[in-house]
């Protein structure tokens, strides 16, 4: 067991000032290749599911029901994303920051080069289904794990007063992630179908290989987290650092939950419901939506590192609570925009939604929910209370949403007050956290 001197040393993120500028460039550097990698595989199967996989793995049930189907393996990766966070983050805390990194990047890039492979439904009928899920709950825990690894390798070696920039670049490989997917099936779409249901979609995973292979080379250069080091110079790691989180810090763990949920339910409202309200309900070409969600993503790529500049100057705890305010200052606005129809306004909504108010949320998040902890428990306490908000926000909420909109007879109004009464909350939630320190 740790002494106790050092684990109240450890309650904030204070690392000692490493070696040379490089070393903590690299590791802000090589978080951001890591996460962007890992992002890229999972949006990738969104995409799939959306436009390939009812076709491939579902082709005997009704088009609506295949496609219902394919969402619903969709969500099992959000399944895997608390157990990953259980998992990962208790060999992160006793074991290293750095080789969990290593493992869930190989847990994110071998599943998605092997569904670029799995034979379709013609071949080995619903086992072909069977593996497509499988595959996607490794997916899932691999992004579990890997939130909490790649945020705490910036943070711990970023030095004192810059912690927020360099917890945000992490933050940023979601934006390109997400673009570097849309890219990919974009180029593949253009071929003729029945190339593309044969082995055009399929290029994409498989290509994983190489971007893994080049997350491996450079994250295998950056050294273990500063505080790790230190932490294990003060005594033997915690046996069970999820159980200790639990029972010694309920408070950071439901605080953490109910800010971030609002952060997560948002960003999926924004990239996942409001696609299918603007498509179904409103009438609004899919195309346009989805240009406006990779523009706001594109401008995520500068908005996210300026935000965690930015809580370096007034604060994490207070920028993500502003970034609380404006969200549900917005949400009644955003289904306004929407409504109008008109392809400029329709525009903006999705691209401030996506590349403005997302970032102000997400970019604090890192340096905030890590100083919550103590370094020996630090990786399994934000892991699991990061990942259960994931569940609420991601996989809860849209469905909510959903239900939502039918209750309003296809008025939003009822959507945009569930965003604010989360907000609500999630500013309250965040009062009750500590203070970061530099």
């Amino acid at each position: 067991m740790m002494k106790m001197q050092a684990s109240r040393d450890s309650m904030a993120v204070v690392s000692s000032r490493p070696k040379s500028t490089k070393e903590y460039l690299l590791a802000g550097w090589a978080s951001m290749a890591g996460t962007t990698i890992e992002w890229y595989d999972f949006f990738l199967y969104g995409t799939a599911a959306a436009l390939v996989f009812n076709k491939i793995f579902f082709p005997t049930l009704d088009p609506i029901l295949g496609t219902l189907a394919a969402f619903g393996t969709y969500g099992v990766g959000f399944i895997g994303r608390p157990m990953g966070g259980v998992v990962f983050g208790h060999f992160g805390d006793r074991i290293g920051r750095k080789s969990m990194l290593l493992v869930t990047l190989l847990l994110m890039g071998v599943p998605s080069m092997a569904i670029g492979v799995i034979p379709s439904y013609q071949s080995i009928g619903y086992w072909a289904a069977a593996a497509l899920v499988a595959m996607r709950f490794l997916q899932g825990m691999a992004v579990g794990g890997e939130w909490g690894g790649a945020v705490l390798m910036a943070v711990e070696h970023a030095p004192p007063g810059r912690k927020g920039f360099f917890g945000s670049l992490p933050q940023t490989g979601v934006g390109l992630g997400l673009i570097l997917s849309s890219l990919a099936m974009a180029a593949v779409t253009t071929l003729p179908e029945a190339e593309l249901l044969s082995w055009g979609w399929r290029v994409p995973f498989v290509s994983s290989i190489l971007l893994v292979g080049l997350g491996w080379f450079i994250r295998v250069r950056v050294p273990e987290s500063p505080d790790f080091e230190r932490m294990k110079e003060h005594g033997e790691p915690v046996k069970a650092p999820i159980l200790q989180a639990i029972r010694r810090h309920p408070r950071e763990l439901l605080v953490i939950i109910g800010a971030r949920t609002a952060e997560n339910t948002w960003f999926y409202i924004v990239v996942a419901f409001a696609l299918a309200y603007a498509a179904n309900q409103l009438k609004i070409p899919k195309s346009e939506i989805l240009h406006a969600i990779t523009a706001g993503s594109a401008l995520s790529l500068v908005s996210m590192p300026f935000c965690g500049y930015l809580s370096d100057k007034i604060g994490q705890k207070r920028l993500f609570t502003i970034g609380l305010l404006i969200m549900c200052a917005f949400a009644a606005p955003f289904f306004m925009m929407l409504g109008t129809r008109d392809p400029i306004a329709v525009w903006w909504a999705m691209v401030l939604g996506v590349g403005v108010v997302f970032p102000i949320l997400y970019a604090p998040e890192s340096q905030l929910f890590a100083s919550q902890f103590p370094a020996e428990i630090r990786y399994s306490g934000i892991s699991l209370s990061v990942q259960v908000a994931g569940v609420l926000g991601g996989g809860v909420a849209p469905v909510i949403a959903t239900a939502l909109l039918a209750v309003g007879k296809g008025d939003p109004r009822y959507v945009a007050i569930y965003m604010i009464a989360l907000g609500v909350v999630a500013v309250l939630c965040t009062r009750l956290m500590r203070n970061c320190e530099a």
